[in-house]
């Protein structure tokens, strides 16, 4: 130990959604937290991530919204779209929520320190590269949360004109005339939706059989129904293997059995990869596996005593607010209070493309692949007056129950659902899962009207045998 180095109860290095959750409740508990982080408060999410990227999509909405205007006897009409005015918008969110996390960790006592963490022997933190200088410190218990970068293809050089990834794509005005997205998970179909509300000619090139893979089959085959409908071309079952730049700009793409596609512009959604570069010094046991993750057990301790890793640099669902709960984790089993692991394969997943996605549990598919029996109610929005009344009635809920002995439909083990604002309904499905609720303890409980929550009611009720509207 360097006989200088400042200690602090838990060292946490980044500053994203799994570090900042771990100094803030750590803080809460009354230890002493040091906060390290080379770029701005609140890592990926805040800043080229969960936040901007909904805002746009925001900005999606608000244009169907007044280009359907008239469907409500309103008079109006859309006349474009001021990309410069949305990115000030856009800007101005994410400044305010970096500004406000950075109060709340003042206010907590929490020691912000600029710079890059390198993880030496002995818990001991050494901070290089940024305004704080050169400093060491030691934590009682060091918390890794480096965060994550975009993953990129081989053949798509990002130059952050003509190929892309989520950071650049961000911060992009104005939008291209057309645009081919790399990838057909959750960040791609979202911004191939955004940009298609927009006006942007957009393809979806996925190397799997199906879009959106881990979402249940019916959800998926909605989805796919919708962009169509909008114009959104979606080519799954496609590897793509390269791109040649045209001379009068943008890029000719190459993919599948040599199809090829012209476009403005290259968006590579395939995913983030672990940011561990500079991390480790030589001395310590923390172990990184193949694919750049910290190893981790279900308490997300890693080989070094005290030492541990939370957020996408661990292998677990790279989700802000999976992040939020491993931080939460550390602190309580750092003060001794013996918490529970976290469940990932039932924690919230949620989609803003349009329609919305949001699920919990498991697929149908998944439930019959791993043996289990099961009862499935299936309930659309379009018999839903709340879903009417603000002109979405496509959409669905569907719950997986497993059967019982007798046949009838038991404990909840999934819920996944398409539609309007299914993002901000999900938290009750969440629930049932993961206290192992029954159809009949579910079905008791009252659902306000009108609402579009209610459908996941009648869709519950219904697996009881006996329902209202269904």
């Amino acid at each position: 130990m360097v006989p200088t180095a400042e200690t602090f109860d838990i060292v946490v290095i980044g500053g994203g959604p799994g570090g900042y959750a771990t100094a803030l409740y750590g803080a809460a508990a009354g230890l002493n937290i040091a906060l390290i982080e080379k770029g701005k408060l609140g890592g990926t999410c805040l800043n080229v991530g969960c936040i901007p990227a909904k805002e746009l999509l925001e900005t999606a909405a608000v244009y169907r919204t007044v280009s359907d205007a008239a469907d409500f006897g309103v008079n109006a009409s859309v006349e474009g779209v001021d990309f410069g005015a949305v990115q000030v918008r856009k800007q101005k969110v994410v400044d305010q929520l970096v500004g406000g996390l950075a109060t709340l960790l003042k206010r907590r006592k929490v020691t912000i320190y600029d710079g890059v963490g390198t993880l030496g022997p002995g818990h001991q933190v050494s901070v290089s590269g940024g305004q704080s200088g050169d400093v060491e410190l030691v934590g009682e218990a060091v918390v890794i949360a480096s965060g994550s970068v975009p993953r990129t293809v081989p053949g798509f050089e990002v130059d952050g004109t003509v190929v892309v990834t989520s950071d650049e794509l961000l911060s992009l005005q104005p939008l291209p005339p057309t645009a081919a997205v790399i990838g057909g998970g959750a960040i791609g179909c979202e911004f191939a939706s955004m940009m298609c509300d927009l006006g942007t000619k957009v393809t979806i090139l996925e190397a799997l059989p199906k879009i959106l893979p881990g979402c249940d089959d019916d959800i998926t085959k909605l989805v796919l129904r919708q962009f169509t409908e909008r114009g959104l071309d979606v080519k799954t079952g496609v590897a793509v293997t390269g791109h040649q730049p045209r001379p009068e700009g943008g890029t000719t793409v190459s993919f599948g059995d040599g199809e090829t596609l012209d476009v403005d512009l290259v968006v590579v959604s395939v995913g983030r990869r672990p940011y561990t570069e500079g991390l480790l010094a030589e001395g310590t046991a923390v172990v990184v596996d193949e694919r750049g993750f910290v190893e981790v057990d279900a308490l997300c301790r890693t080989a070094e005593p005290g030492v541990y890793a939370v957020g996408d640099v661990v292998a677990t669902p790279a989700l802000a607010h999976v992040g939020f709960i491993e931080g939460i984790t550390v602190v309580k089993d750092i003060l001794g209070e013996d918490p529970a692991g976290v469940d990932y394969a039932n924690v919230p997943w949620c989609i803003y493309c349009y329609p919305e996605v949001a699920f919990a549990g498991m697929s149908e598919q998944a439930a019959t692949e791993a043996g289990i029996e099961v009862a499935v109610s299936a309930h659309r929005y379009i018999g839903n007056g709340r879903a009417l009344i603000i002109g979405e009635p496509d959409g669905m809920v569907k719950i997986i129950a497993r059967k019982d002995a007798d046949g009838k439909a038991g404990q909840i083990i999934g819920v996944h659902m398409v539609g309007p604002w299914v993002t901000e309904q999900i938290g009750q499905g969440y629930l049932a899962v993961n206290w192992e609720a029954t159809v009949d303890e579910v079905a008791q409980f009252i659902q306000p009207h009108p609402t579009l929550s209610e459908l996941f009611g009648e869709s519950v009720l219904a697996l009881t045998g006996r329902s209202l509207h269904g």
